[in-house]
């Protein structure tokens, strides 16, 4: 369904009226109720105006389409209705007053409403917390300065924001808040359009309010912002990025203003922390399309400010001369990856950031060729530094670190692999280095193959199939996920007559190389090796029986 909503309520062009006049008649179940008796229809304000919401069967006026969007919002909200009205009770009740607010609403319209809910409120922030210490299960307070209270009830978390204006100072990374008394200064603030649109909660009815035609924009999927982008952009240089994200999440275009001032301002993301940077980072990439929100980060010049190894790859001809260029070829192998995410149980962010960032190590070492060919040798060694070295400034933890740049360490391992000529023990090293990440190299290498000869690509699958054969076979006979040698430290000491000392680790190791090349040897050929180990290494005092 909620597909099916987004696509409507695009209206495909000219069509977004009569699209969401359609999906009314099969969505809308009852209207969003208060502790009051049942009412005919919702408040709608724009630009102070209000009517009531009535039957609209055909829109052919904006005011028609918000009285639909209303509708809508209402109608998702149904399910939710018992947490919400009492919440908004809570408020009411208090004298202040509390309206669903942002992506909750734009996401309420489009049908996909999740359970994490942004409220606005005229209430100060302790007035919030003792609020919502009454009503909720859990309340977090640490965005308090910033007028953000949160609580949890019944599986849902709310956040309560008290109206606000705010502006980062040129040089600082932290906003300046102010807080407000309307909401339509609350509104002004916000993002984009499609982010300004609220449902007042606290009114005799449940009022719709949509100041800057922000459904209009939602219809035509559309970003612009409430005022000049500039300013909005000047305000909080972080919802640059956030374009790019709704883009990728939502299929949206953006608006020629709001484009131009990304590209004059795209330095104003400098002042932003790592952290809020890498964290609009993986919403982008873990989104549906993450290549539309990449390619306006790239196009417009924000990729250079937090990633600027990804639009270096544009410059780069890939070797095959099947792409216009690796950045072209890393989108693909990107787009290729997440087609297989079902091997790896769904999205999955390691995956995705080592298909993204794969080929990085390709512009420092590109060498050309006599007669017109390019090589990049060693590439996947460089890369992997290059991959640790940049998530580590955009604070990654250490384990998405390590994971990633092993898979962009090990993407380029298979090509060796030829028509199959490795060895047991090759293959088994294969697995060994891989470890945790099998499954994700897997995905990683037969999505690195972008070829357009079909022959090629089919004759590249087969071979890869060969290839997971032969590792499921190995695993099934040796359980290769547990490999050890078949002999254990303390054995080693004793056989050898050695105390704790790293002679034991090469022993171990010797073992263990013994055990990849030939498979389970068994304790006793396994002491006969470390014997004639030990020998050459003139161990007297290694025991010969």
């Amino acid at each position: 369904m909620a597909a099916e909503v987004e696509s409507v309520a695009a209206g495909e062009e000219s069509g977004g009226f009569e699209g969401l006049a359609v999906l009314v008649g099969r969505r809308l179940r009852r209207f969003f109720r208060l502790a009051s008796p049942p009412a005919p229809g919702a408040g709608v304000i724009n630009q102070g105006y209000c009517s009531n919401l009535g039957d609209v069967s055909t829109p052919s006026q904006p005011q028609d389409l918000k009285k639909l969007a209303a509708q809508l919002a209402l109608s998702a909200l149904d399910e939710k209705s018992p947490i919400i009205a009492s919440l908004a009770k809570a408020y009411k009740d208090a004298g202040f007053t509390l309206a669903l607010v942002g992506g909750p609403v734009r996401d309420a319209i489009l049908g996909r409403l999740g359970n994490d809910l942004d409220f606005t409120t005229n209430a100060r922030p302790a007035s919030s917390a003792k609020i919502l210490k009454k009503w909720g299960e859990a309340i977090w307070e640490t965005g308090a300065a910033f007028g953000t209270v949160a609580a949890k009830k019944d599986g849902t978390t709310v956040e309560v924001t008290t109206y606000r204006s705010e502006s980062y100072d040129p040089n600082s990374r932290k906003p300046d808040v102010e807080f407000g008394d309307h909401i339509a200064g609350d509104l002004a603030r916000r993002d984009f359009t499609v982010n300004a649109m609220a449902l007042e909660l606290t009114t005799p009815e449940p009022e719709f309010i949509d100041l800057f035609n922000g459904v209009e924009d939602l219809a035509r999927k559309v970003l612009r912002t409430p005022g000049a982008a500039t300013d909005s952009f000047s305000d909080d240089p972080l919802r640059m990025m956030r374009a790019g994200r709704f883009a990728a999440q939502l299929g949206f275009t953006l608006d020629a203003e709001v484009m131009s001032a990304i590209k004059d301002m795209s330095e104003r993301l400098s002042i932003i922390s790592a952290e809020r940077i890498r964290d609009e980072f993986i919403k982008t990439l873990m989104a549906e399309n993450p290549r539309l929100g990449l390619s306006i980060f790239v196009e417009l010049g924000l990729a250079e400010r937090f990633l600027p190894e990804l639009p270096k790859l544009k410059l780069e001809i890939d070797e095959h001369h099947h792409h216009k260029d690796v950045y072209e070829h890393s989108l693909t192998v990107l787009e290729q990856a997440i087609s297989m995410e079902d091997r790896l149980g769904g999205p999955n962010l390691v995956i995705r950031l080592a298909a993204l960032l794969h080929d990085i190590g390709k512009p420092r070492t590109r060498e050309l060729l006599p007669g017109g060919g390019v090589s990049f040798h060693h590439h996947e060694v460089i890369g992997s530094k290059m991959t640790k070295k940049r998530l580590k400034e955009l604070r990654f933890d250490s384990h998405t670190i390590d994971d990633v740049s092993q898979l962009v360490f090990l993407h380029l391992r298979f090509h060796g692999y030829g028509s199959g000529e490795w060895t047991d023990s090759a293959v088994r090293r294969y697995i060994r280095d891989a470890g945790e990440l099998l499954t994700h190299l897997h995905v990683l290498t037969r999505a690195d193959c972008t070829t357009r000869n079909k022959r090629k690509a089919e004759q590249l699958a087969a071979t890869y199939d060969s290839l997971e054969e032969r590792i499921t076979a190995l695993k099934a006979q040796e359980e290769l996920d547990r490999i050890r040698p078949d002999l254990d430290g303390a054995a080693i000491m004793e056989i050898l007559g050695i105390k704790p000392s790293p002679l034991v680790g090469q022993a171990y190791a010797f073992l263990l190389e013994l055990r990849m090349e030939q498979g389970p040897l068994g304790p006793e050929l396994a002491k006969e090796e470390l014997l004639k180990w030990a020998s050459d290494k003139e161990l007297g005092s290694a025991k010969q029986n």
